[in-house]
């Protein structure tokens, strides 16, 4: 009873006239009886986002971004240790583990080559003050990826935009040896994730790739896989 009482209220009958045989006359008496009424759960509300991102590179594909809505603590910050599914993504542009971290997201679709844009769309129920977490590779590079970290969506109204830019980041998880081996995106199709690691062993700003053309002869890349930062746009509208 204490469970239904949570999700029923109390309405009042009235009952019907009765006899009172005793003294022979008709007596109508009004008594009130208890009913439990089924309560109304309102319908949850859908707070959606569309996700836009912007390729600003010359040379480097970025793969499919990872969206992620959650209410509290952090996916990755420079200086910390990428996580594994940090690490999927920033080596081989896998976000299937990273995107079941938070209370909702969405992935792309493809990746996004320079100068094009990708919008993904996600939605979350009845919650208003998400913060908003992004990843995606740069394909062309060991390790490197870019994004925003826990951005707060509290006072992002619907129909409002928000636009930023996002610099590339070294995942710290392999070292940037740019050779044919290691790189996985078109300029050398190599290996992807590794589960070892031999590179500084945290988040921070990426040096930027040095290429063949640099003289680093082992290099798989070329000038035109060099980039400065930013590497990518976001906006961020609230739909409803």
């Amino acid at each position: 009873m204490q469970y239904l009482a949570k999700h029923y209220k109390k309405a009042l009958v009235l009952t019907l006239p009765f006899l009172l045989a005793a003294c022979g006359d008709d007596d109508t008496r009004e008594v009130i009886v208890e009913v439990e009424v089924p309560a109304e759960i309102p319908d949850p509300v859908p707070v959606s986002y569309d996700v836009t991102v912007t390729n600003l590179t010359n040379g480097q594909p970025v793969s499919p971004p990872a969206v992620v809505l959650h209410s509290e603590g952090t996916l990755w910050e420079v200086g910390a240790v990428a996580s594994v599914e940090l690490e999927r993504i920033a080596e081989q542009g896998d976000s299937a583990d990273f995107l079941m971290l938070g209370d909702a997201s969405a992935g792309g679709v493809g990746p996004i080559t320079p100068g094009d844009s990708q919008t993904i769309s996600v939605t979350i129920n009845d919650i208003t003050d998400a913060n908003l977490t992004i990843a995606a590779m740069l394909g062309n590079t060991n390790d490197a990826f870019t994004g925003i970290n826990s951005w707060s969506l509290a006072n992002l109204e619907v129909g409002a935009t928000y636009t930023t830019v996002s610099p590339a980041y070294d995942a710290g998880t392999e070292a940037n040896t740019e050779s044919a081996a290691t790189v996985p995106g078109p300029a050398a199709n190599g290996e992807g994730f590794s589960p070892s690691r031999d590179d500084t062993g945290f988040i921070s700003m990426h040096p930027g790739v040095v290429s063949s053309d640099d003289g680093l002869t082992t290099s798989a890349l070329t000038v035109e896989h060099k980039f400065d930062n930013p590497v990518i746009r976001i906006q961020i509208t609230r739909t409803e």
